[in-house]
């Protein structure tokens, strides 16, 4: 009799922790997004709850997405430095969610802790018509939370707000205006 060799599956533990880099297609992500807006929408009674729950949500994300990004990239070096610290999120993170760097990064003149990342059309604001009730709704507080959660798991503690800014060419922008904590401050 001749053995029959069985193939053995690889536990997940055997895979590498390097996978290729995969995108969602902008559809996809568009209809889960609008599903995520609708079911907050129904469990919140105020435009700024919802654009809370939605920075909440986004929250988790960046913790996680930046624990991912310095395993797959193998980063030997974690930033120190507060706009180094920014400028990783500007360009590296930026690059993993949205295929591009944010459009631009400056620091307040009126407060040393405040820095603005500038995002001319955030894939959030792109397919969200909000309805005329909901007044200045602005789901970028869901990309918020993700910059909020990965400067915070940096321990670079920040507040991060979305603000929507209307520009003379009729193109709303976002603005997210990072502002650090007392004690990040002190360290630079």
């Amino acid at each position: 009799m001749s053995e029959r060799k069985v193939p053995i599956r690889a536990s997940i533990l055997d895979k590498p922790l390097i996978r290729p880099k995969t995108e969602v297609s902008l559809s996809s992500f568009a209809f889960l997004f609008s599903e995520i807006v609708q079911y907050s929408q129904t469990r919140v009674s105020s435009i700024a709850d919802l654009e809370k729950k939605l920075e909440t949500l986004g929250y988790s994300i960046g913790q996680k997405l930046i624990e991912m990004i310095s395993c797959r990239d193998r980063a030997t070096k974690r930033e120190t430095r507060l706009v180094g610290m920014l400028q990783y999120v500007s360009n590296v993170l930026w690059k993993h969610l949205f295929g591009k760097a944010a459009d631009n990064l400056e620091r307040s003149m009126e407060n040393e802790d405040e820095y603005m990342i500038h995002e001319n059309s955030p894939v959030t604001n792109t397919f969200v018509s909000v309805p005329a009730d909901m007044g200045h709704l602005n789901c970028a507080a869901f990309i918020a939370g993700i910059i909020a959660g990965a400067l915070d798991s940096a321990r670079f503690n920040a507040k991060v707000t979305a603000h929507l800014v209307e520009s003379e060419t009729g193109i709303d922008r976002t603005i997210f205006l990072v502002k650090f904590a007392p004690e990040v401050i002190s360290r630079e």
